[in-house]
């Protein structure tokens, strides 16, 4: 058997790695205020909201990730061409991030964050798609799989939205954005615990 067919615990653990050091990273850009007076550490509020926008962003995506490896059969070259994709596109959170968060009201930056997220996004659709590929005569997963195809594609959908949205309004992307990571936090249907 080729050595990318293996299992996937060396793309989880790869995965891992670059996802925290994304978040190190976002984190970074939060200085500390050049006096110790209130006016210095409120000024910091929109790079603050920012970066834990950011946060529940990667690690709503981390989550899933983690969750989809283990639907995975295989470490495929699709899978692992798939997933640098993804994980290319979230490692541009951290320059999005302190971007806008320094330009919050400036639509350029609103759009720049809109389309770095879509595309993790549109990443994440298409490794899900993959994945689901290893079970598509799986009776019992594909009213999931189904379900969470439509959620990816409305999410992606609604991303790309914010980027025309920003230049319209920025607090209509700014609710966008907020109300993408929202939506994860919200009670799904469970699959039986029958295995897989």
């Amino acid at each position: 058997m080729p050595h990318w067919l293996m299992g996937t615990s060396r793309i989880e653990a790869f995965s891992d790695g670059v996802i925290a050091v994304i978040i190190t990273i976002t984190v970074l850009d939060l200085h500390v205020p050049g006096d110790s007076s209130l006016r210095a550490l409120l000024n910091l509020t929109p790079l603050f909201l920012t970066y834990i926008l950011s946060f529940v962003v990667v690690a709503i995506m981390w989550v899933n990730h983690h969750h989809m490896m283990h639907l995975a059969k295989h470490a495929t070259a699709r899978v692992l061409w798939a997933n640098n994709l993804l994980l290319f596109w979230m490692s541009l959170i951290p320059f999005t991030t302190s971007y806008m968060g320094l330009n919050c009201r400036k639509p350029l930056a609103v759009a720049v964050y809109g389309a770095v997220l879509t595309m993790c996004a549109l990443s994440f659709t298409i490794l899900r798609h993959i994945v689901n590929q290893f079970h598509v005569d799986n009776p019992r997963l594909a009213p999931h799989n189904s379900r969470i195809a439509r959620k990816s594609a409305f999410t992606t959908l609604l991303y790309c939205l914010s980027i025309p949205m920003a230049y319209l309004s920025v607090r209509v992307s700014f609710a966008i954005f907020v109300m993408i990571p929202a939506s994860f936090f919200l009670p799904e249907r469970k699959l039986a615990e029958t295995p897989v």
